[in-house]
């Protein structure tokens, strides 16, 4: 099978590649040190149509397709890393279930302002006391004669403090092991809704992470996402996308680290030469490409699996977990290249590297991606075989 981009994905990746370096990149540093985006960069990314990558265009999106969705992804974080979480949270765990779970009216209320970029969405599941076992969730819906009631606080919400648009996960049968939680849409103007703290990272500073705290704050009935009771499904079908969106960071965040390695090493002096013409500069540079094509390779795959609508969680958490780790090592093989000057902010690679930590957390540790890949080997032995 043939995963090269076409003509018309290599002409969306080469005018982003062109945006990227001349709007993205240059004050991504700056965005790092200062910790927030700046003005003007959400409408730039959304005359670019990115906020509505595959949305239908009857919903207002660009109706592209998923691989074109990911190499935007790798574009933009291949630039700055925060920039690219920014649209893939937003599109993946936002924008995606309600495009899959959502009734006509609710799709037709949300994804056009979402598609647009004149609302940013996040996805809220996390707790304080449940982030891999999202069921232990305890923030709770009770409803009402007028709608829901909710109360609980969530946390590591990316896009919290941006989002006009929240898809939340909460409790509604605290006695049904199976069908404790149901997913919402909730607007930020909703009564009893709040932003809380937010959180100072390692990496992806300009992103944001935050709280959200909710102390009886109060929806319309139809903002119900999907079946009551049906949220666990909802919240891990979404993730199963997310995790491509973070899996294409990841080979963004690599391809950064080795574009600056092989620079440097061209130019870097010691012993009279380049330092690219020692072997064990080559080496270093040869892992990371290695890795990286398998990465992007892996990404891909998922990509047209979800497109040709096609099972591919396993695929997502392959994709997800190699990529992840292949972007750190990435990480630290640049540093290396940089020697000690890859250790200072001057240079980019020790930004990349805390930018590709986190990739291996968010959206299932790396450790609950194995779980998923081996489940399936476990409930069917020959599925590695066919994929």
């Amino acid at each position: 099978m043939d995963f090269r981009l076409d003509d018309d994905q290599r002409q969306l990746r080469d005018a982003l590649r062109t945006f990227c370096d001349e709007v993205v990149a240059p004050r991504a540093a700056q965005r790092d040190e200062e910790g927030h985006f700046e003005a003007g960069l959400r409408q730039q990314l959304a005359e670019m149509g990115l906020f509505g990558a595959y949305v239908p265009a009857e919903y207002g999106g660009a109706g592209l397709d998923v691989v074109s969705y990911v190499t935007a992804v790798e574009e933009l974080s291949r630039a700055c890393a925060a920039t690219g979480i920014l649209v893939s949270a937003h599109h993946s765990l936002c924008v995606d279930p309600i495009l899959n779970f959502g009734t006509e009216a609710q799709k037709k209320k949300y994804l056009p302002d979402l598609a647009s970029g004149r609302k940013i969405g996040c996805f809220s599941l996390t707790e304080p006391g449940s982030g891999s076992d999202a069921g232990a969730a305890r923030c709770n819906a009770v409803e009402t004669p007028d709608g829901w009631r909710i109360n609980g606080t969530k946390c590591f919400v990316t896009n919290g403090q941006e989002a006009d648009v929240t898809v939340l996960f909460a409790v509604t049968d605290s006695t049904d092991e199976r069908r404790r939680l149901s997913a919402f849409i909730v607007d930020a103007d909703a009564p009893g809704y709040r932003v809380g703290k937010k959180e100072k990272k390692l990496g992806i500073r300009a992103s944001s992470t935050t709280e959200l705290i909710f102390e009886d704050a109060t929806i319309p009935r139809e903002n119900l996402l999907g079946e009551r009771g049906r949220g666990l499904r909802v919240a891990l079908m979404t993730l199963d996308g997310g995790r491509l969106g973070v899996a294409a960071q990841a080979v963004g965040i690599a391809q950064a680290c080795l574009d600056a390695a092989v620079d440097y090493s061209k130019t870097r002096q010691q012993f009279n030469q380049a330092i690219a013409n020692f072997q064990a500069i080559q080496w270093k540079l040869a892992d990371i490409a290695t890795d990286l094509a398998a990465a992007r390779l892996l990404t891909r795959r998922g990509a047209w699996l979800k497109q040709v609508k096609r099972p591919y969680s396993p695929e997502a958490a392959m994709a997800k977990v190699f990529a992840s780790e292949a972007s750190s090592r990435a990480a630290n093989a640049a540093i290396q290249v940089f020697g000690g000057y890859g250790y200072v902010n001057d240079y980019p690679v020790e930004r990349l590297l805390r930018d590709a930590k986190i990739t291996e957390l968010y959206e299932g540790t790396s450790e609950i991606q194995r779980l998923v890949i081996a489940r399936s080997l476990l409930n069917d032995p020959a599925w590695i075989s066919r994929t």
